[in-house]
């Protein structure tokens, strides 16, 4: 395993779902090839837990799915952003970096 990639703390995935859905539909393998991306690698999502989060997510109401063709031209389920998920991802995003500064704080210098 790759000493350089992180587990995903408990409550982080749907934040970082959210995220990556903020800019237009996505299916499920671009969703985990975003984070990837932004994270230069240090995060990455297996298959599993990302297909339950996008799941929980769709009945919560915060992402809506489609049928769609891939670039691949392949039949993928493409997910977008609800009204509700906006919503979600602003207030779950303003605790994340709230949670990340304070933990910055207590690790950071006397």
């Amino acid at each position: 395993m790759d000493t350089d990639r992180l587990n995903l703390l408990q409550g982080t995935l749907d934040v970082l779902v959210l995220q990556a859905l903020a800019n237009g539909p996505l299916h499920g393998y671009a969703v985990s090839r975003f984070v990837r991306d932004r994270t230069r690698g240090t995060l990455q999502i297996e298959d599993a837990p990302l297909y339950k989060a996008l799941h929980r997510l769709e009945h919560a109401g915060c992402v809506a799915a489609e049928w769609g063709v891939s670039e691949n031209n392949r039949r993928a389920r493409y997910y977008r952003l609800t009204t509700a998920g906006r919503r979600r991802l602003r207030r779950d995003a303003h605790a994340w970096r709230r949670y990340a500064t304070a933990v910055a704080s207590v690790l950071g210098p006397k």
